[in-house]
């Protein structure tokens, strides 16, 4: 049965009360009559609108005295940051469309911030924020991420050894399970 194939209840297996999640309990994986599980996209028609918000970062290591010049504009594609902060604004937008089981959002906010924190390691992070029915820590992580890749995409003719490190969630707010943040002590360097 397909998610918008009626079952003999009359309702989808999304709305099906019968439906049961897979034998693990987890919320997007479907077991069928004969056993079998397969993905599916939650439905979330019934949760509260609440504000929601999420911050994310990426982190770009540069070999040993490139990445102050880089910042400096001396790069081989030119100013960095704009860029970047562009890709990564739109990437966000774009989660839904990229990532499978996340659901499209009208985001009313994507905020992409850089900081050299020092030691040729550049972190670019990515807030978003918004009044919705599901979190949105996917958009803050694919919009660092994707910010991130440009950044390497813009800087990649400087060097070859240029890495992305930690992709990580800092931060969420919002939804049933609510305020959630990473300790300091559990970042990624």
């Amino acid at each position: 049965m397909g998610e918008g194939d009626a079952n003999p209840s009359g309702t989808t297996p999304a709305q099906d009360p019968e439906r049961q999640p897979g034998s693990e309990g987890l919320s997007h994986i479907e077991t069928g009559q004969d056993g079998s599980t397969h993905a599916r996209m939650v439905d979330v028609g019934a949760k509260a609108v609440t504000p929601r918000s999420a911050v994310a970062r990426a982190v770009v290591e540069f070999p040993e005295g490139l990445l102050g010049g880089l910042l400096a504009g001396e790069g081989p594609k030119g100013p960095i940051e704009e860029v970047a902060r562009v890709a990564g604004v739109l990437a966000a937008k774009r989660t839904g469309d990229l990532v499978p089981m996340c659901h499209p959002l009208g985001l009313d906010v994507v905020e992409i911030a850089f900081e050299d924190l020092g030691g040729d390691v550049l972190e670019v992070r990515c807030r978003t924020a918004c009044q919705g029915r599901t979190g949105v820590e996917m958009e803050a992580m694919t919009g660092a991420a994707v910010a991130a890749l440009t950044v390497y995409d813009m800087t990649k003719a400087a060097s070859k050894g240029i890495r992305i490190g930690a992709v990580e969630l800092l931060e969420k707010t919002g939804g049933k399970s609510g305020t959630w943040r990473r300790s300091e002590d559990d970042r990624s360097a």
